[in-house]
């Protein structure tokens, strides 16, 4: 297989790009949701896992040499999909909206990104290793980070409420498991199978805790657009292009650039919502997003790698 050249990476980096854009613009759309339609997190998580899991399920089985099936005929494959479906798919979304409804699109965002330094954490304890210089570094800005976002500099005052920022640590540590978990997995079937089951049984798992078969909220075009964004730009297609960037440039480099997801987050949230995000907030989330950039380049290992790379769906 040749290198793909300067100019053949451009649609690569392109798609990269978009898909953290599209799930950045995703978290917004569900803060309009629940501040403004009335819509509950745990039915929006519901329907976005039923819908964006039977698009991909349907899209694996158009593949070609399709494993769609495959998995189901292996029980322990099956024990591992459902871990990663109940634990990892509908805990990180459910945690990432529900924090999102408790403050904003853009802090919740942000509190997500430290979960890849909880993946560093963890390969650290499994290889028995002492962290590097740039983990180091990488902890230090996050805590800072953390520390100017939630509080604006101050040690006597939180500026999003204890329950916000519980949950988008809880966010993080779904994102942590939510990565290493289905690593084996994906070493053996397609992401498009891994991900559209996973969201798909997660979706029908939850569905007796939220009822999404009783309409709620205020449903208007807006409404409609909104949700029909966050299924297909903030999950089919984000999905797609960040796979399908991985093949051009690689996981390194699309995991990096990944890291406009907050970005996209917090500048659609400031236009569009009107929220405020100051400059302790932008600050804190330049520390975090840096955190992202030292880790994705001090990447050497092959397990290192495959945990920065499975961000898709989030």
């Amino acid at each position: 297989m040749s290198i793909p050249t300067k100019y053949q990476k451009v649609p690569g980096l392109i798609m990269a790009i978009g898909s953290a854009v599209f799930w950045g613009i995703s978290g917004t759309c569900a803060q309009y949701l629940f501040e403004q339609k009335g819509l509950d997190p745990g039915w929006l998580v519901c329907w976005r896992m039923l819908l964006a899991g039977l698009i991909l399920v349907l899209f694996s089985m158009s593949e070609k040499n399709s494993d769609t099936f495959r998995i189901w005929k292996k029980p322990l494959d099956v024990v591992k999909l459902l871990l990663f479906s109940i634990l990892g798919m509908v805990a990180v979304q459910f945690t990432y909206f529900y924090s999102i409804s408790l403050s904003n699109a853009a802090t919740a965002t942000v509190l997500q990104y430290i979960g890849p330094l909880l993946v560093v954490g963890f390969y650290a304890i499994k290889h028995r290793r002492w962290p590097i210089l740039a983990e180091y570094a990488s902890l230090a800005l996050a805590l800072v980070g953390t520390f100017l976002l939630v509080t604006h500099g101050s040690f006597d005052t939180l500026v999003i409420s204890e329950a916000a920022l519980f949950w988008g640590f809880l966010s993080a540590l779904a994102l942590a498991f939510y990565t290493i978990q289905p690593v084996g997995l994906l070493r053996t079937y397609s992401p498009s199978t891994i991900t559209g089951w996973g969201m798909l049984l997660g979706g029908i798992a939850f569905s007796p805790f939220t009822a999404p078969w009783e309409m709620q909220g205020i449903w208007d075009l807006e409404a409609g657009l909104a949700f029909a964004y966050i299924i297909l730009f903030g999950s089919v297609l984000a999905f797609y292009f960040f796979l399908k960037s991985v093949t051009i440039i690689g996981a390194t480099t699309a995991s990096l650039l990944c890291s406009v997801e907050p970005l996209a987050a917090a500048g659609v949230a400031v236009v569009w919502l009107g929220i405020y995000f100051g400059p302790m907030d932008w600050l804190g989330t330049f520390f975090i997003l840096l955190t992202i950039v030292l880790l994705t380049l001090s990447t050497k290992g092959k397990d290192s790698q495959s945990e920065l790379s499975v961000k898709e769906s989030s």
